[in-house]
């Protein structure tokens, strides 16, 4: 009670007036009880210290911006999301994927672009060949580009009555595979230019993950499409098949003669992959020439070669008939053939670490060792980036050395082969034997990548070193990266002969089975020349060796270079033929001028039977002057039917058929593979290696795969 009366008291009473020192002590006793209070109060949430995280300014302002932005962003979000749904669809339905790079560039960091696709019922895959892992290429960031978006992508199962996809066009897919974009830019340009499937509606194509891509050229199973993303970087040399000439302005037929038989096993190589050859591989006559035939040889050293001419039907054309020639060159005997000195230049460059490259040509060459005599030499050179000696000249006898060198080869570095190349030589030069095989045998996968590295400066290297009598033997291993275009022309410029090694079996018949006529040269610069007598013959055409012709005027110029033929080896040729009036005749006789007319030379009555006139030129080993072996075609050398020609003539008609047929060439379109089966199984006879076997078996296969 005594309280409220002073307060009463108080309150009646006249407050003194303010003064400036009291306003001071008031306001200072305020800010001390308010810093009292914010130190004893709890830290604010995410502040371990005891201070405010933002002023009254910001406390105010928060509020009111926030509630403006809500509805900023409600309004933004109700004009994209419509917009990026009608933008994703127009993206698919023109076949590009909508993918998340980031994760892209993970999968790719991480070598997931070596993942398999697993094909599903009705799913089309494409597939596509193994490219070279080293190569970091735009191609290859573009195959791991697309398998990491069909590993996050569920695939989708096509509709029964759906169609497949369109295949790319292989210039096109090579144009955008070499562009600068990036590779989900250069596969999306590929999809929008391959025009849509009929009968797939937008719903199944917007399902449709990106075709994924498979390692092996298997062939295509039903509802998959063939797809060549990524052309490999293998190179032939070809040339555009020969025409059909006529005899009236064009009667002789020049040609160098040719025994490699690359072609052949790239040939089998594709196709027991489940893939149809490049045509640009096909050398019909390294078809023909692959198979050991038994045709007539000479009697003894005196005279090299004896040639046999066969005229018959021609099978896939009843209006002109085949001139088939045959060449056997003499067999020396094992006794007499004379010491090797032989020099290993192998390529052990970081892309021969594949099984089918180092390690088999280290088989390969184990064979060979293992077939020379005690008093041959061999040396080894290897070379990748820079060249180096492994082993000087060492004498079979020593084998268990020579063998232990070739185990230790290991693979690393690049391709510098002209430097390699040149150590050989030396190597050879300098172990040389006189009136022996002296024959440098390079074996590599490719290109040579380091150094003087085009085609025309390694021919000059060769060219020069031929002349002091050293041979030149080319081994291609492995695929991918197979220069066939730089083998031959340094086969061909180096007195030698190429070949391509696919197995150990090929290895076995190329360096043991054929060491003869691999090793041992009866003969240099081989020509033929053949004329046509224009009172018979109106057309011909010759099958293959497109590669080796030769201008008339070389026939008898001992300086032009032409191929070689080992001991024991076989040359086949054959024309087809158009005889005078046959319907099957392609060219106009000439209205003005000599052409039409018989020249006197031919109407004379001893030529008058004469179909044809073969000739050959040859030069020994060490000598520059060459010989002449000619041979007259007459009536005696026709048969009336096909199955009245002998037997290898046929097999061999039938290998050029084959060879014609993956060619493409026109002539035989209308001659089934089938008809190709028949005539060679008729014909295999006695079949002492399965090589004709395996002959019937690539026809088949190719059969199968030109049907799907």
């Amino acid at each position: 009670m005594t309280v409220d009366k002073e307060l009463e008291k108080l309150s009646h009473s006249t407050p003194p007036a303010a003064t400036p020192e009291a306003r001071a002590r008031a306001l200072t006793a305020a800010m001390q009880a308010f810093d009292t209070a914010g130190n004893n109060a709890l830290a604010p949430q995410g502040n371990a210290k005891a201070w405010r995280q933002s002023s009254i300014i910001n406390w105010i302002w928060s509020p009111a911006m926030n509630k403006k932005f809500l509805a900023g962003s409600a309004l933004a979000t109700l004009l994209v999301i419509p917009a990026a749904g009608y933008l994703a669809i127009e993206l698919t339905r023109n076949g590009l994927p909508i993918v998340d790079q980031t994760e892209i560039a993970g999968n790719l960091s991480r070598g997931e672009a070596s993942k398999q696709p697993v094909a599903t019922a009705g799913q089309p895959v494409a597939v596509a060949p193994q490219t070279p892992a080293e190569n970091g290429s735009l191609a290859e960031q573009s195959i791991a580009g697309a398998q990491a978006l069909q590993d996050k992508e569920s695939p989708a199962v096509a509709k029964p009555g759906a169609a497949r996809i369109s295949e790319f066009d292989a210039n096109d897919i090579a144009t955008l595979t070499n562009k600068s974009e990036g590779s989900t830019t250069a596969l999306g340009a590929a999809k929008r230019f391959a025009p849509a499937a009929p009968g797939i509606a937008p719903q199944q194509q917007l399902a449709e993950p990106m075709a994924a891509i498979a390692p092996s050229p298997a062939p295509p199973a039903e509802g998959r499409v063939q797809i060549q993303l990524d052309p490999n970087r293998e190179r032939f040399a070809n040339a555009a098949a020969n025409p059909i000439k006529s005899v009236a302005t064009d009667p002789v037929s020049t040609f160098s003669a040719d025994i490699d038989s690359a072609s052949y096993a790239f040939i089998r190589r594709s196709l027991t992959g489940g893939a149809m050859p490049d045509p640009q591989s096909v050398r019909v006559e390294e078809m023909i020439n692959y198979f050991p035939y038994d045709w007539p040889g000479p009697d003894n050293a005196a005279q090299p070669f004896k040639a046999t001419v066969t005229v018959m039907p021609t099978p896939w054309n009843h209006d002109t008939e085949l001139m088939h020639v045959a060449i056997k060159g003499y067999d020396i005997a094992p006794a007499t053939t004379p010491h090797a000195n032989l020099v290993f230049l192998i390529d052990v460059s970081g892309s021969m670490d594949e099984p089918d490259k180092l390690p088999l040509l280290k088989s390969a060459f184990r064979l060979l060792v293992n077939r020379l005599r005690a008093d041959d030499t061999v040396s080894i050179v290897t070379y990748a980036g820079n060249a180096g000696t492994v082993l000087s000249p060492t004498r079979v006898a020593d084998k268990s050395k020579i063998l232990s060198a070739i185990d230790k080869l290991e693979p690393g570095g690049s391709t510098g082969g002209a430097e390699g190349i040149e150590a050989a030589y030396d190597l050879a030069k300098q172990g040389f034997v006189k009136d022996g095989v002296n024959r440098v045998m390079l074996a590599t996968d490719g290109d040579f990548n380091v150094g003087p590295s085009s085609d025309e400066d390694l021919k000059r290297i060769i060219e020069e070193r031929r002349r002091g009598g050293i041979f030149l033997t080319v081994l291609g291993f492995g695929r991918g990266n197979l220069n066939d275009s730089l083998m031959q022309t340094l086969a061909q410029n180096g007195n030698g002969s190429a070949a391509y090694i696919d197995t150990l079996a090929e290895a076995q018949k190329t360096l043991v089975e054929e060491a003869g006529s691999t090793l041992f040269p009866i003969a240099k610069d081989v020509k033929f020349q053949v004329e046509f007598n224009p009172e018979r013959i109106a057309e011909y055409r010759l099958i293959g060796y497109e590669t080796r012709a030769l201008k008339r005027e070389d026939f008898n110029n001992d300086r032009v270079d032409a191929g070689d033929i080992g001991s024991g080896h076989s040359v086949t040729a054959i024309y087809e033929i158009t005889p005078k009036g046959s319907p099957a005749v392609m060219n106009d006789d000439l209205r003005y001028g000599a052409g039409s007319k018989v020249p006197a030379e031919t109407s004379d009555s001893a030529h008058q039977g004469e179909l044809a006139f073969v000739k050959m030129r040859y030069k020994r080993p060490g000598e520059d002057k060459s010989a002449l072996i000619t041979t007259p075609v007459n009536d005696g050398n026709v048969v009336a039917a096909v199955d009245a020609a002998p037997q290898d003539v046929r097999f061999s008609v039938a290998v050029a058929a084959f060879g014609q047929k993956l060619s493409r060439i026109a002539a035989v379109d209308s001659y089934s593979y089938q008809a190709i089966a028949d005539l060679a199984a008729a014909s295999r006879g006695a079949d002492t290696f399965g090589y004709r076997s395996d002959f019937l078996s690539l026809v088949r296969l190719a059969d199968g795969l030109s049907q799907q």
